[in-house]
Protein backbone atom coordinates (compact mmCIF):
# COMPACT_ATOMS: atom_id res chain seq x y z
CA UNK A 1 0.00 0.00 0.00
CA UNK A 2 1.26 3.24 -1.26
CA UNK A 3 1.15 6.01 1.23
CA UNK A 4 1.87 9.63 0.48
CA UNK A 5 2.39 11.83 3.33
CA UNK A 6 2.19 16.28 2.75
CA UNK A 7 3.90 18.20 5.71
CA UNK A 8 4.86 22.05 5.75
CA UNK A 9 1.83 23.61 5.40
CA UNK A 10 0.82 26.91 7.03
CA UNK A 11 0.07 30.74 7.09
CA UNK A 12 2.48 33.24 5.40
CA UNK A 13 2.17 36.09 4.14
CA UNK A 14 2.32 37.40 0.68
CA UNK A 15 5.78 37.39 -0.82
CA UNK A 16 6.93 35.04 1.85
CA UNK A 17 8.16 31.45 1.05
CA UNK A 18 7.32 27.64 2.37
CA UNK A 19 8.55 23.98 1.62
CA UNK A 20 6.61 21.91 1.35
CA UNK A 21 7.62 17.67 1.68
CA UNK A 22 6.07 14.70 0.82
CA UNK A 23 7.13 11.53 2.23
CA UNK A 24 6.86 8.48 0.39
CA UNK A 25 6.57 4.54 1.79
CA UNK A 26 5.38 1.30 0.23
CA UNK A 27 7.11 0.98 -2.93
CA UNK A 28 10.23 1.68 -4.79
CA UNK A 29 10.21 5.82 -4.12
CA UNK A 30 13.29 6.17 -6.99
CA UNK A 31 11.66 4.47 -9.45
CA UNK A 32 8.37 6.73 -10.24
CA UNK A 33 7.69 10.11 -11.35
CA UNK A 34 6.21 12.32 -8.24
CA UNK A 35 4.26 15.61 -8.36
CA UNK A 36 2.04 17.94 -6.75
CA UNK A 37 -1.25 19.26 -7.06
CA UNK A 38 -3.21 21.67 -5.04
CA UNK A 39 -7.69 22.51 -4.76
CA UNK A 40 -8.35 26.10 -3.64
CA UNK A 41 -11.66 26.74 -2.29
CA UNK A 42 -14.69 26.35 -4.62
CA UNK A 43 -12.25 25.32 -7.99
CA UNK A 44 -11.01 22.61 -9.37
CA UNK A 45 -7.85 20.65 -9.04
CA UNK A 46 -4.81 22.42 -10.68
CA UNK A 47 -1.20 20.73 -11.43
CA UNK A 48 1.46 22.49 -9.85
CA UNK A 49 4.32 20.71 -10.77
CA UNK A 50 6.05 17.40 -11.23
CA UNK A 51 9.58 15.70 -11.23
CA UNK A 52 10.33 12.68 -13.06
CA UNK A 53 12.46 9.36 -11.24
CA UNK A 54 15.51 10.45 -11.05
CA UNK A 55 15.38 14.29 -10.51
CA UNK A 56 16.23 15.89 -13.41
CA UNK A 57 13.55 17.03 -15.54
CA UNK A 58 10.62 18.75 -14.06
CA UNK A 59 7.63 20.89 -15.49
CA UNK A 60 5.39 23.50 -13.66
CA UNK A 61 2.31 25.11 -14.37
CA UNK A 62 2.66 28.44 -16.35
CA UNK A 63 1.04 30.20 -12.53
CA UNK A 64 3.95 29.09 -10.85
CA UNK A 65 7.02 28.62 -12.79
CA UNK A 66 9.57 31.29 -12.11
CA UNK A 67 8.37 31.18 -8.49
CA UNK A 68 7.83 27.45 -7.21
CA UNK A 69 10.61 24.60 -7.49
CA UNK A 70 10.01 20.56 -7.36
CA UNK A 71 13.04 18.49 -6.16
CA UNK A 72 13.23 15.09 -4.73
CA UNK A 73 15.44 12.87 -2.47
CA UNK A 74 15.50 9.09 -3.31
CA UNK A 75 17.56 8.32 -0.53
CA UNK A 76 14.98 10.15 1.74
CA UNK A 77 12.15 9.16 0.03
CA UNK A 78 10.43 12.77 -0.15
CA UNK A 79 9.84 14.94 -2.79
CA UNK A 80 9.49 18.79 -1.88
CA UNK A 81 7.89 22.21 -3.16
CA UNK A 82 9.49 25.12 -2.57
CA UNK A 83 7.39 28.17 -2.96
CA UNK A 84 8.81 31.73 -3.18
CA UNK A 85 7.15 34.59 -4.13
CA UNK A 86 3.95 33.55 -2.49
CA UNK A 87 0.80 35.64 -3.88
CA UNK A 88 -3.14 35.04 -1.97
CA UNK A 89 -3.92 33.06 -4.80
CA UNK A 90 -1.93 30.33 -4.05
CA UNK A 91 -4.03 29.75 -1.22
CA UNK A 92 -5.37 26.38 -1.40
CA UNK A 93 -4.98 22.72 -0.28
CA UNK A 94 -1.54 21.25 -1.22
CA UNK A 95 -1.62 17.78 -2.31
CA UNK A 96 1.56 15.05 -3.20
CA UNK A 97 1.27 12.64 -5.85
CA UNK A 98 2.81 9.84 -7.59
CA UNK A 99 2.95 8.12 -11.01
CA UNK A 100 3.16 4.51 -12.37
CA UNK A 101 6.03 5.94 -14.66
CA UNK A 102 9.23 7.31 -14.55
CA UNK A 103 8.41 9.96 -16.18
CA UNK A 104 5.68 12.45 -15.99
CA UNK A 105 2.76 12.35 -17.87
CA UNK A 106 2.41 14.48 -21.53
CA UNK A 107 0.82 17.81 -20.05
CA UNK A 108 -2.54 16.81 -20.64
CA UNK A 109 -2.63 13.94 -18.65
CA UNK A 110 -0.89 15.18 -15.69
CA UNK A 111 -3.86 14.97 -13.69
CA UNK A 112 -5.80 12.28 -14.93
CA UNK A 113 -2.44 9.87 -14.65
CA UNK A 114 -1.80 10.11 -10.84
CA UNK A 115 -2.06 6.82 -9.12
CA UNK A 116 -1.32 7.93 -5.60
CA UNK A 117 -2.09 10.70 -3.73
CA UNK A 118 -1.65 12.33 -0.03
CA UNK A 119 -4.24 14.08 2.54
CA UNK A 120 -2.88 17.15 1.66
CA UNK A 121 -1.93 20.52 3.43
CA UNK A 122 -3.55 23.41 3.63
CA UNK A 123 -1.15 26.75 2.38
CA UNK A 124 -2.91 30.00 3.21
CA UNK A 125 -1.04 33.19 1.55
CA UNK A 126 -2.49 36.01 3.43
CA UNK A 127 -2.61 40.11 1.58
Amino acid sequence: QVQLVESGGGLVQAGGSLRLSCAASGRTFSSYAMGWFRRAPGKEREFVAAVNWSGSRTSYADSVKGRFIISRDNAKNTVYLQMNSLKPEDTAVYYCMGYSSSVAPPPHRLLDDMDYWGKGTLVTVSS
